[in-house]
């Protein structure tokens, strides 16, 4: 599975538990909140002003 901004982050966790560092280092703590686990990678990076294009490097680069 290749991750896009509009992956869910809660697929994502399922998939790829590894990736989980990769959003908390954004300042994402509530990886656990079913609110958050139900955000697009995208979304995720708005609320929190991360850089969406820049985790998803990351993330694509851990899987």
């Amino acid at each position: 599975m290749t991750v896009t901004k509009t992956s869910i982050i809660g697929d994502v966790l399922d998939a790829y538990p590894q990736t989980a560092e990769l959003f908390l280092e954004m300042g994402m703590h509530c990886l656990g909140c079913p609110a958050s686990r139900g955000e697009s990678i995208e979304e995720a990076c708005m609320v929190h002003g991360a850089d969406a294009d820049e985790l998803i490097e990351k993330i694509n680069g851990v899987i």
